[in-house]
């Protein structure tokens, strides 16, 4: 369900989100689940057999469901569950085997490289919300989403070399999030880290109670859905540019990306409603001022 644009303006209605389906959830594939509201895409991984693993096919039906529309307006934020005990459990080992040969293989990496630089290269930011266990491509997913919230019973392992695979890919994203030291750890042990672990070591972004987990998510997205969608779309993408430079080449074009902001009518819609004290009426647009 979407709004009409015009009618998006500064602070969203509040959201109820529920480990419940809502009746607007429509099984859009067979392992997953998605509805959205308010702007709020909500996708749930519902295969629980397989302890969500990130089988060829699961990855496909994320993808399909992360840039489905994505370049729309009205879409402000995307909220990503993982159904039961277990957030993700990982690549499907069975996948794995040399019965379905090396191009097979090639496909399943090639795809989730797909998926992860997917949600990086969205334009509204990707959230996870993990209760349970996310190991190997399942912590893969975690430390490549914007934001991540997870209730206190949660662990974050990459426990590949366990069965004999490497947690090589998983690592890349790990090692990105967390210090070397905690990646490294995690990588060659396989021992998980608890949700507080996680916390510390920038795995995550927030840990709560179950109870309140409903409750912080949307905090979240309500904070989200508050701002100006283009302004955020281009927040995203230098935030993940930048990471990649030298610290004089980030400078000087962060400094181009600031004064190209400012020239934005968004932008100076905003400043404007500051100066007047009253709500930003946001066109979630591209538009320079003249």
């Amino acid at each position: 369900m979407q709004r009409n644009v015009s009618r998006i303006r500064g602070t969203p209605p509040k959201r109820n989100f529920t480990h419940t389906h809502h009746s607007s959830c429509t099984l859009t594939e067979p392992l997953t689940k998605t509805c959205q509201l308010d702007g709020v895409r909500k996708i749930i991984m519902t295969n629980q057999k397989t302890r969500n693993a990130l089988s060829l096919q699961m990855m496909e039906d994320l993808i399909s469901n992360i840039t489905l529309n994505q370049d729309d307006p009205a879409l402000r934020c995307i909220v990503l569950y993982g159904e039961g005990k277990v957030f993700s459990a990982g690549h499907n080992l069975k996948e794995l085997t040399t019965n379905e040969g090396t191009e097979y293989h090639n496909q399943v990496f090639s795809t989730c490289t797909r998926l992860m630089l997917g949600i990086m290269q969205c334009p509204v930011p990707v959230v996870a919300v993990v209760e349970g266990l996310a190991a190997a491509a399942g912590c893969q997913l975690v430390a490549t989403c914007d934001i991540a919230i997870c209730t206190e019973n949660s662990s974050f392992s990459t426990p590949g070399a366990n069965f004999g695979i490497f947690c090589s890919t998983p690592g890349i994203a790990v090692c990105r999030a967390v210090p070397r030291k905690v990646a490294a750890q995690m990588l060659f042990t396989g021992l998980p880290l608890t949700a507080h672990e996680a916390l510390q070591a920038g795995l995550i972004s927030k840990i709560v109670t179950r109870e309140n987990l409903d409750e912080e998510v949307q905090k979240v997205v309500d904070a989200i859905c508050h701002k100006s969608r283009s302004v955020m779309e281009l927040g995203k993408k230098f935030l993940y540019e930048q990471l990649e430079m030298d610290i004089i080449t980030a400078y000087r074009d962060g400094q181009e990306i600031m004064v190209n902001n400012l020239s934005m009518v968004d932008c100076q819609e905003g400043i404007r409603s500051f100066i007047e004290k009253r709500q930003p009426v946001w066109t979630h647009g591209f538009e320079k001022c003249h």
